[in-house]
């Protein structure tokens, strides 16, 4: 008898080590997947597409336009071989990776803009480092042929002003297909693509090429409009007819603005660094570079999307980290008597 009820007793406690172990591997499961995979799906899910206001030109030609739906990132930074730590650029690029494909799939935009500054060390990564960025670049960003991925060049892709080089240039353009100047209509839509480290102004190679190129296109864009409105002059007549919408720029430097003071809404700078004033052709474009071409307003709609916020996943694994701790405490019978009472009260109740 004493062998048989010591072999219960065995019994007994494997099955409770069993239990144990079952609930800890279903909490951890749990938090992984809501924390790595279902909390993009819960925080993107409340993004959605902006209607377009077009009441005022019913009956014209431009109400009856289609839409396009077009999503905007910038400075991704993907850490390089010198300053990123592997853990940091592990956890950066999943959560990019995972807040990029969850957008693709909930709002499938018909074109995605990056704004530059995609890379963190490209202004001095070797061939070898820079073609691993851009492997890594290219898993993360992945996309179906229902949706384009436009990239702009910025400082940290090919260096500022006094470091870029035409080597640098030309690798990125090979890898982005980018090219300063360049025209993308879509749904008849113009976009402009800048290269605005090259608008420094001092009549350098790249530079005077990049100007060059935007006077041409401002020459296009400009008898584009008159040919629409029937005020065509004869030296527009050979020029080849562009959509006729007002250009948006798409560049890494902002224009010129004195400081963040009149920026608003959750993302905008801290209060103490609203008034700080802004660098020329560091911070933002030289007031003189912004001058040279200008937006007309048109009809068009914007809302920003976030992504979770760091500090709440960090909140959710603490939670269950405290739920382990407390299920280990109680299989090992640690706890204090007062949890044990109600317990007991619990369990007396349910047998009630």
């Amino acid at each position: 008898m004493m062998r048989f009820g010591m072999g219960i007793m065995k019994s007994l406690h494997l099955k409770r080590r069993g239990c144990l172990l079952l609930k800890i591997l279903c909490l951890v499961f749990l938090a992984l997947i809501f924390c790595e995979f279902l909390v993009y799906y819960v925080v993107i899910f409340q993004c959605h597409w902006p209607e377009v206001k077009i009441e005022a030109r019913r009956g014209s030609k431009e109400s009856s336009a289609p839409v396009l739906k077009a999503m905007f990132l910038s400075d991704t930074h993907l850490l390089g071989e010198i300053k990123g730590h592997w853990l940091d650029k592990l956890r950066r690029e999943w959560q990019m990776e995972r807040a990029f494909q969850t957008a693709l799939s909930l709002l499938e935009p018909d074109i995605v803009f990056i704004l530059g500054d995609v890379f963190d060390e490209g202004k001095w990564s070797s061939s070898q480092a820079w073609a691993d960025d851009v492997r890594r670049f290219q898993k993360m960003f992945r996309h179906s042929v229902h949706t384009e991925l436009m990239v702009v060049v910025g400082n940290h892709d090919i260096g500022f002003h006094y470091d870029m080089t035409t080597y640098k240039l030309k690798r990125f353009a090979k890898v982005f297909n980018f090219t300063s100047g360049k025209l993308i209509s879509r749904k008849g839509v113009n976009f402009v693509m800048v290269n605005s480290i090259a608008l420094e102004g001092d009549g350098c190679t790249v530079c005077s090429r990049t100007e060059a190129k935007l006077m041409k296109l401002s020459y296009k864009l400009n008898c584009s409009r008159q040919q629409e409105q029937n005020h065509s002059k004869k030296r527009c007549r050979d020029v080849e007819q562009l959509p006729a919408s007002e250009p948006i720029l798409l560049q890494h430097y902002p224009l010129y603005r004195r400081s963040d003071a009149e920026c608003t809404g959750e993302d905008s700078a801290l209060p103490e660094e609203k008034n700080i004033p802004f660098k020329e052709k560091y911070d933002v474009l030289s007031r003189e570079a912004s001058q040279k071409g200008s937006i007309i307003s048109s009809d068009f709609s914007l809302s920003k999307c976030f992504l979770p916020v760091e500090s709440r996943i960090v909140t959710i694994y603490c939670i269950a980290g405290a739920l382990l701790v407390v299920l280990i405490l109680a299989h090992l019978q640690l706890l204090n008597p007062p949890f044990y009472f109600a317990q007991h009260l619990l369990g007396k109740h349910k047998a009630v």
